[in-house]
């Protein structure tokens, strides 16, 4: 759609928000923001819509598809895009020919933070502008725009696929899906469905996990352009169209890194990313499968396959996804306090438990569940878990899944009656449970929102409050 003349009306002024109204009177729309918490808005409420002089809704993620503004103008016939199907229309000409930047879409339940920013950096390595944009760093809409830009790697939610059509991406991943936002879509097959737009189309690469039934089944299906290379990716030894790992060592048998498919190419040893092990050595599987992922996506983009590894060698990951920030004593016997905030689901959660050794895990727990159980979660992991301290204000489904599947694990409830001190007393509470050599983690399997700002002021808090407790509790 030429959105030149057009009245957009532009729904949530966050960051996507605002972005989308930069933009679309950059391209000469008429933008009307809607917020009812935005002084500046230009409508505080979506009852005082005029309807019938808007050509086109813009919405941010936070609204779901059942929100009454949104079937309203689906029943007038008014189209309902994301930011990013915005930033797909409007993406910048770069050589006055119709030659776009490139764009590479990471998605799935978790791992794509990680994902995004190690495909970014490879690209960067290579000498490419590849910055990582949409759900981290600058707003895609912007990005799109910016033709200085050689490649975008874009991180997409579910949320801001739900309401995109026409991308049809040089490289796409799905690096996993698991129960999540469940109440937002309206069940586990409509949120699977969204997150499948990501391979409509792909011209290039298109990565998906092959240990993954539900995402294998999906990448199957996908119709994509001529030539284009699907690539799965597994913890295990790789079988024909796959990379993975085999005797320690990156093997990849798709052809993505530059050999003959069908055939092993060793690409480096797994021990030469040391973000992805503990001090032990032990490997973190989901920090594994990312790298396994994000490698793929810039080999198959067209990255230099050994200034990619260098650069992916040198990676270190962001904040709060399993960071020690704090530690007691030294060597095997060192109690350590590990940030894996952005664990807000329970697949996360699970894979961050099961970077850790037998009963070694002080498991800081809770939050808002989002409709997800943890049952199995907790049946999984109860080898893990030495104890557990549960925050978060509804408490019920983590205490209901410890009753159910592992009630001989000591707990601690934390009163969640003041937030501002909630993060004190839970990590009071997991220090009187640990012992030398033990795991302190925060990976709390929910969304952080019912007491905390975001996952990130959540994880500083853990950090801040995990430093005061080792500093209280320093010998002499």
């Amino acid at each position: 759609m030429d959105v030149n003349g057009k009245t957009a009306l532009v729904a949530g002024l966050g960051i996507s928000g605002r972005s989308m109204m930069d933009v679309l009177r950059a391209h000469g729309a008429k933008a009307i923001g809607v917020d009812e918490r935005c002084e500046d808005a230009d409508l505080k409420s979506f009852d005082d819509v005029d309807w019938d002089a808007i050509d086109l809704v813009c919405t941010s993620p936070v609204f779901n598809p059942r929100t009454p503004f949104i079937l309203e103008a689906q029943r007038r016939g008014i189209p309902v895009i994301s930011e990013v199907e915005l930033a797909w229309w409007l993406r910048a000409d770069r050589d006055g020919k119709g030659a776009h930047a490139g764009w590479i879409g990471i998605t799935g339940t978790n791992g794509k933070t990680s994902t995004t920013e190690m495909t970014s950096e490879m690209l960067t390595a290579c000498g490419l502008k590849a910055p990582a944009v949409g759900n981290i760093g600058k707003a895609v809409s912007h990005a799109a725009i910016d033709a200085a830009n050689d490649v975008l790697c874009v991180e997409l939610s579910s949320f801001q696929l739900h309401f995109t059509y026409s991308l049809a991406l040089d490289c796409a991943a799905i690096t996993n899906i698991a129960d999540d936002h469940l109440d937002w879509h309206g069940g586990i097959e409509n949120y699977a469905a969204d997150k499948s737009k990501v391979f409509h189309g792909v011209k290039k690469t298109l990565v998906y996990n092959a240990d993954d039934a539900r995402v294998t089944g999906l990448a199957e299906q996908a119709e994509t352009a001529d030539g284009c290379r699907k690539v799965g990716f597994t913890l295990g030894a790789p079988k024909a169209g796959q990379i993975g790992v085999a005797d320690g060592w990156i093997v990849d048998m798709s052809g993505v890194a530059g050999g003959t498919p069908g055939e092993a190419t060793k690409v480096a040893p797994v021990a030469e990313f040391t973000h992805l092990t503990e001090p032990d050595g032990t490997v973190y599987p989901h920090l594994l499968a990312d790298a396994l992922t994000a490698l793929s996506l810039a080999l198959g983009y067209g990255a230099d396959r050994d200034t990619a590894v260098r650069a992916l060698q040198a990676f270190a990951p962001g904040g709060h996804r399993i960071q020690t920030v704090a530690t007691a004593g030294s060597g095997a016997q060192a109690i350590r306090f590990v940030d894996d905030s952005k664990a807000t689901n329970a697949h996360a959660a699970n894979a961050s438990l099961n970077s850790f050794g037998a009963k070694s895990v002080v498991w800081i727990a809770g939050g808002l569940a989002k409709g997800s159980r943890f049952e199995k979660l907790v049946a999984d992991q109860a080898h893990t878990i030495k104890a557990a301290v549960i925050i978060g204000r509804d408490q019920q489904p983590m205490l209901d899944a410890f009753a159910a599947s592992a009630p001989e694990i000591p707990l601690t409830v934390i009163d969640p009656a003041d937030n501002a001190t909630v993060m004190a007393r839970a990590v009071n509470a997991a220090g009187s449970y640990a012992e030398a050599g033990n795991v302190v983690l925060m990976a709390p399997a929910c969304a952080s929102m019912d007491q905390f700002k975001s996952y990130a002021d959540r994880g500083d808090q853990f950090a801040a409050e995990s430093r005061r407790w080792v500093s209280e509790h320093a010998e002499g």
